[in-house]
């Protein structure tokens, strides 16, 4: 990979503000990682929060694959793929991350219950950032 694609998202990490990134181009994987978000108070206001607590023991999270943009619903006046309380299927579609004008789908990986949406509509987040609390049904 070329210094000056690297350089490229290493400015896109410190315009958003974020500490970690990974792309996979061509075959080639990438991780990008810094130690601390700028202090700058111009800045905070990018910053994402932290994930909120959950209060769903039983659950299980599924994390962001990527950094991206989070979109709950395919198009931005449809329905949103889950809600709270929604019964999903291994392989049902939960959100989709936009990264690098590419909508990646994000799909369940178990059979379960959505207790909990923790990402909010069009907000951009990190890769490992958790996206949904499922509690697993047992097979």
């Amino acid at each position: 990979m070329e210094e000056t694609i690297i350089r490229k998202y290493a400015k896109l990490m410190g315009e958003l503000g974020l500490t970690g990134m990974e792309v996979t181009e061509e075959g080639t994987v990438l991780r990008l990682e810094r130690s601390a978000a700028p202090t700058d108070p111009a800045k905070e206001a990018v910053l994402l929060p932290e994930s909120p607590v959950s209060e769903h023991h039983d659950a299980r999270d599924i994390a962001s694959p990527m950094v991206g943009v989070f979109y709950a619903a395919p198009a931005e006046n449809a329905a949103p793929y889950v809600a709270v309380g929604d019964r999903v299927r291994k392989g049902d579609t939960l959100c989709i991350i936009e990264a690098m004008k590419l909508m990646n789908e994000v799909t369940a990986e178990f059979d379960g219950v959505v207790k909990e949406i923790c990402a909010g509509n069009a907000q951009v987040v990190d890769y490992g950032t958790v996206l949904f609390r499922i509690a697993e049904e047992p097979s």
